[in-house]
């Protein structure tokens, strides 16, 4: 980087906290174990999956000071979308590792896993690890979306291990990565290859966390980013007072960043997929909730007002779940016949022709623009991309229908303007706040001493996150601990459990307690950027989300 920003300037001087057993005693600390675990479901197909990793114990660390450790040489991966603070896991791993001795070795392996499996890697140096600490983004060797699944992938990866004398992997990842990492942790062991894995909790939609692991890391990041932009907005409705915005936020499989968002912004109408689903609320139900909600503000001369949607809404809404289900087969099955017809309107007609006759009314039934954006093509696992459909957009025009209707029956007599929004890729990689810089710093931390202690099959964790840094606590939780049985392409596969939002937990009743009151009235919250330098009121709170659950 031949230039940086002064920001970028200031915040390579700032060092992360860590949780007091490091800041006591360094890396010269020993490991101790507790209970032995057992899967969070499916625990007898899980054991069977998983004879070498299953029932490992919980992992707490305590000082020990004086302690020598060998030389070591560890490789490092980031898998997956971009979260802040991945930077500063793998800072935080290089300088546990070169506490404990100097001629220990990291190698970064480049693009992700495919980076592994390929042999593509640089030695990481200080001077490298310090031109990237405290910085946002995954550039420092790339990332990647391959995934580690197969007996001939980890052959090749145990080979390149071998053939640099590699003792341990950390993989930083989400969901998907860690549970691949969980695959290879018992091959190894299955094969004696003597190469220890661990993995780190990554991913911005806070849906990889449990009991153990409180959050990912970039979740606290990536919300106050989008917060920060939401709020904006709401100062400019709240300004012009002509304008509904629709805002989609990042988050297909649970909605933790819409609700966290809300919590911060105190917007409208904030929709939450799991609440969609557990009603079993239509489309038609749900533009009806938006819809009355404008009315009702029109009524007390509010024409504005701001939406957050979830990325992933469409998926929970029944009748549209059933429909990409179907099409996601019908697809697969088709998929050279439908690439050979020669025009958008015929493969509209075809694959209306071979739907189920519910599914094809409600496909029929989709502005054109929608239609086309379901038949876009599908990602690795055969799903649609749920980010290039336009559900905000989908949103303000059934809306939009539905109040001239009322117009024309004289129930309704505001106005409707709208803007649409998406924040997504704006979040990835911001600079880290100080919550990021410092958990990612110690979940690397936290993982040097994992490996100093002999492990494989574990998570780095650090726990009591809503607390100062100074009262966190780190251990490590079995990778198989997180794990259940789901069926993905007609097989039983293990996967670590994603975290939807509960409910009955307290952010959402937090929420849910609130919102009548939001969409009346005009309660808006700014909370301006995130804060780097000043009292740590300010700079360091933990999200809205994190507070709530673990008070």
């Amino acid at each position: 980087m031949s230039q940086i920003s002064n920001l970028q300037k200031a915040r390579a001087n700032y060092q992360p906290k860590l949780p007091a057993v490091f800041a006591r005693n360094g890396i010269a600390i020993k490991a101790q174990d507790g209970e032995a675990t057992t899967s969070i479901a499916d625990q007898a197909q899980i054991k069977e999956m998983f004879p070498h990793t299953y029932g490992l114990p919980l992992v707490s660390f305590a000082g020990d000071a004086g302690k020598t450790h060998p030389v070591l040489k560890v490789g490092v991966i980031l898998s997956g979308g971009q979260a802040p603070g991945g930077h500063n896991v793998i800072a935080g791993l290089f300088d546990g590792l070169k506490a404990a001795n100097p001629g220990n070795t990291l190698f970064g392996f480049l693009g992700g896993p495919s980076g592994l499996i390929e042999n593509k890697y640089q030695i990481l140096e200080a001077g490298t690890i310090d031109a990237f600490r405290n910085t946002g983004g995954f550039d420092i060797i790339g990332s990647g979306r391959t995934k580690l699944e197969t007996t001939e992938q980890f052959d090749r990866v145990a080979a390149n291990c071998q053939q640099h004398g590699i003792h341990a992997l950390v993989i930083i990842g989400g969901d998907d990565s860690n549970t691949n990492a969980c695959l290879l942790a018992e091959y190894f062991l299955k094969k004696q290859v003597k190469v220890q894995v661990i993995g780190c909790p990554k991913t911005i939609d806070g849906d990889l966390k449990n009991e153990q692991i409180e959050t990912s890391f970039g979740f606290d990041t990536a919300t106050k980013v989008y917060s920060e932009l939401i709020g904006n907005i709401e100062r400019d409705a709240n300004s012009a007072k002509k304008y509904w915005h629709f805002i989609k936020l990042m988050g297909r499989s649970a909605s933790h960043i819409a609700l966290e968002c809300a919590l911060q912004t105190q917007p409208n109408v904030t929709l939450i997929s799991e609440e969609v689903a557990a009603k079993k609320q239509t489309l038609k139900q749900i533009v009806e909730q938006v819809a009355t909600v404008v009315r009702e503000r029109a009524a007390a001369k509010r024409n504005f007002g701001v939406v957050l949607i979830p990325e992933g809404l469409i998926e929970f809404v029944p009748e549209m779940k059933a429909l990409i289900s179907e099409l996601n087969d019908l697809l697969a099955r088709n998929d050279a016949h439908f690439k050979s017809l020669p025009t958008t309107d015929e493969q509209l007609q075809f694959v209306s022709s071979k739907l189920s006759a519910v599914s094809s009314q409600v496909f029929n039934s989709m502005p054109h623009t929608i239609q086309i954006q379901l038949l876009m093509d599908r990602d690795p696992h055969g799903n649609v991309q749920v980010s290039r459909i336009e559900t905000e957009r989908l949103l303000i025009d059934m809306v939009q229908d539905l109040l001239g209707e009322w117009k024309s029956a004289g129930t309704y007599q505001g106005k409707f303007s709208a803007q649409n929004h998406f924040f997504g890729y704006e979040g990835r990689c911001a600079a880290p706040s100080n919550f990021d810089a410092d958990y990612g710093y110690s979940l690397g931390y936290t993982a040097s001493a994992l490996i100093l202690s002999g492990r494989t099959g574990y998570m780095a964790a650090v726990r009591h996150l809503s607390k100062p840094a100074t009262q966190w606590e780190a251990g490590g939780v079995p990778l198989t601990m997180m794990m259940n049985v789901e069926r993905r392409h007609g097989k039983s596969v293990p996967v670590i459990k994603k975290a939807l939002v509960e409910l009955g937990g307290k952010p959402f009743q937090n929420f849910a307690s609130q919102r009548d009151q939001w969409a009346k009235n005009t309660e808006y919250v700014y909370p301006g950027p995130i804060q780097y330098f000043g009292p740590a009121e300010v700079c360091d709170p933990p999200t809205r989300t994190l507070s709530l659950e673990r008070s």
